[in-house]
């Protein structure tokens, strides 16, 4: 019985620690958030509490039925590309340069992935502009430069391609592990039965990484609804308001106009529509 107590004193004192931070960092300020959206809060006045008028706004305001919008297009583009784009590179890795050369092709992948979100939205910009290298290469083609980043259309596109190409590596590194995870045996007995390599990939790959697509999933979905930085850099939320999205529209609302309880009221419908899809997910893994 002593010793029952005693491991589960020091239980308590390695989890103590980062209980206190957590607590500290994550749950204060999320029930902090919560109260300052039922307020009026303006930074230099006390918040004043207005019940539920923020959250009437919100439905009312076109900035955030636009941000809406862009993010679930954002949204849309982004999770499928990155994740099919991973798989691919991590199925080819796996089947190509296991042994030669595949650690270098892994650490150079995940290069963007460490980088500056600052610096590849700057190094974007400068490589998209009407004079830079992309519309360059596509002059040597005859065919006439693109405004990528001036034009409503390409805008947002301009914005998934580089956090595609920025974020794919991240995934690539958890599928590379969950393929190397597979038994040898499964693909040895498939080429035995004369399966092809899309055979192998629709009948091995896909069903023995089905969980780890799932997670990858969720993540890229939970991280779509908090993109900003890249759209800060290379658009401004522009032209118009092609590219604004729900976390920018939050920077606007609480950094730009001070308006911090409507700002901490659209952050807490952000956090329900993140739970929704993690629910969703949780629910779809489950039945798998």
């Amino acid at each position: 019985m002593l010793k029952k107590h005693g491991d589960i004193g020091a239980a308590v004192i390695f989890i103590l620690p980062s209980l206190v931070l957590i607590t500290v960092f994550s749950a204060v300020p999320a029930l902090m958030n919560l109260y300052f959206s039922f307020t009026s809060y303006q930074v230099m006045k006390p918040p004043e509490w207005i019940g539920l008028a923020n959250y009437q706004r919100i439905f009312k305001d076109p900035y955030f039925l636009v941000s809406i919008k862009n993010t679930f297009v954002y949204l849309v583009f982004t999770v499928p590309l990155q994740t099919g784009l991973s798989l691919l590179m991590a199925v080819l890795l796996a089947e190509f340069f296991r042994k030669n050369y595949g650690e270098f092709i892994r650490s150079a992948l995940f290069i963007p992935v460490i980088a500056s979100a600052i610096l590849v939205g700057t190094l974007w910009t400068l490589m998209l502009s009407s004079q830079g290298p992309v519309n360059k290469l596509i002059t040597l083609f005859a065919l006439p430069p693109v405004n990528w980043l001036g034009d409503k259309r390409n805008a947002m596109i301009s914005v998934v391609m580089v956090s595609v190409w920025k974020n794919a590596g991240y995934y690539l590194v958890i599928y590379y592990a969950g393929i190397l995870d597979i038994p040898v045996s499964y693909y040895e007995a498939a080429r035995v039965d004369g399966a092809g390599g899309l055979q192998r990939f629709w009948y091995i790959t896909l069903p023995c990484v089905k969980r780890i697509t799932f997670l990858i999933l969720t993540l890229g979905t939970i991280w779509s609804f908090q993109v900003f930085d890249l759209v800060y850099i290379m658009t401004m939320g522009g032209p118009g308001m092609s590219t604004i999205t729900l976390v920018y529209t939050i920077y606007t609302a609480g950094f730009r106009e001070f308006k911090m309880g409507y700002a901490s009221a659209i952050s807490m419908l952000m956090l329900c529509f993140v739970l929704v899809f993690s629910l969703i997910q949780r629910v779809a893994l489950k039945e798998e």
